[in-house]
């Protein structure tokens, strides 16, 4: 996705008690794009039961070599197959986009290869899906009750549990999640 304009790219999406859409309950979305065209994410806030990259690994007939089998990651409902990397700036490959200098999103082969022969990021999670907004979308969420956002930083990224993720993001903002409202008010 061109960018001409990266209004939220790099920044953290945190779900809003109330959201109205059960699959981003607590969710933490990534940006990775966003500008007039519409945006793209991917969700870092929940990790897929019982699902490896050891078991992504064997899927493409890939040896595991060095790689743990780290948890992997519900990007969003878009294409719930198709695989993303979210990863550090030391690591590049054919389709690798900068995210804001903040980290980078890989979607093909040869990050994995690269990873399980110990030669990819230093850091770096494994997503399936991605959220994605058409033009115009994510900006009128944003106008009502759903999304809050913060800046981006390889902390919350890739030293925060998936499941504290959250919370973790609320409270660098200076806000206690647990007083948050899931509906809004009229005056």
């Amino acid at each position: 996705m061109e960018s001409a304009a990266p209004f939220l790219t790099g920044q953290f999406l945190l779900a809003l008690p109330g959201i109205g859409d059960p699959r981003f309950d607590h969710a933490v979305i990534a940006m990775c794009g966003h500008d007039t065209e519409g945006a793209i994410g991917i969700g870092i806030g929940a990790t897929i039961d019982g699902l490896g990259l050891h078991d992504v690994l064997e899927q493409f007939d890939i040896e595991p070599g060095e790689a743990p089998d780290a948890p992997v990651h519900f990007g969003g409902p878009v294409e719930p197959r198709r695989g993303f990397v979210l990863h550090s700036t030391d690591w590049s490959g054919q389709d690798t986009i900068d995210v804001a200098g903040r980290w980078a999103l890989s979607g093909t082969i040869d990050i994995l290869k690269a990873i399980a022969d110990g030669q990819g990021p230093s850091r770096w999670l494994v997503a399936l899906g991605y959220a994605g907004w058409g033009a115009g979308q994510l900006d009128g969420e944003m106008l009502r009750h759903g999304w809050f956002n913060i800046a981006g930083d390889e902390r919350l990224l890739f030293d925060t549990e998936a499941d504290d993720r959250w919370t973790e993001g609320f409270e660098r903002a200076g806000i206690d999640p647990r007083l948050l409202a899931s509906q809004t008010g009229t005056a």
